[in-house]
C-alpha cells in the first residue's frame, strides 16, 4: 500500500496486490493482479493490470484482462481496454472503451452426439463478441 503522504515518480511493477491512496507518475504494472486507487489517490500513469478498482483518481489509459470497477465518486481520464467494465452512477469518465474478450480456458471436448436426421429450418444466430466505441459520462449539477 501506498499511503495518502506518499509520492511516487517513475515505474511501478508489483507482483503482488497494491493499494495507492497517494499520487503516482509514470507507469504502473501488475499484470496478474489487483490495483485499487483509493479515494485520496491520484494516479497519472499508463495502468496495466488484472483487475483495477478506482475510488480515485486515474488520468492515463488503462488495460485490464479481467475488469475495471469505476466507483461512485472516482474519477478516469483515459481509454480504457478490458474484457468487463462497471462504472456505478456517480462516477465521472470521459475517454473511448474497448471491450476485448477474456481468455477462455480450454475446456475438454464435449461428448459426441447422434448424427442429426433432419436439416434445422431456423438460421443460428451469435451475438456480437465485442463493443467499442467512445463514452463521455459526466454527473450533472
Amino acid at each position: 500500500m501506498l499511503g495518502k503522504s506518499v509520492m511516487v515518480k517513475g515505474q511501478i511493477i508489483s507482483r503482488e496486490d497494491l493499494t495507492i491512496d497517494g499520487e503516482v507518475e509514470g507507469t504502473v504494472e501488475l499484470q496478474e493482479h489487483r490495483l485499487t486507487v483509493g479515494p485520496n489517490g491520484k494516479v497519472s500513469a499508463s495502468v496495466k493490470a488484472r483487475e483495477v478498482v478506482v475510488l480515485g483518481t486515474i488520468h492515463g489509459n488503462v488495460e485490464t484482462t479481467d475488469r475495471i470497477d469505476i466507483r461512485k465518486d472516482a474519477r478516469l481520464v483515459g481509454d480504457i481496454k478490458t474484457a468487463r467494465i462497471v462504472i456505478e452512477d456517480g462516477a465521472y469518465f470521459k475517454g473511448s472503451i474497448d471491450i476485448t474478450k477474456s481468455e477462455v480456458r480450454q475446456q475438454p471436448a464435449p461428448p459426441s452426439r447422434p448424427p442429426v436426421t433432419q436439416a434445422a429450418t431456423q438460421p443460428i444466430v451469435t451475438p456480437a463478441a465485442a463493443v467499442g466505441g467512445s463514452i463521455d459520462l459526466k454527473r450533472q449539477a
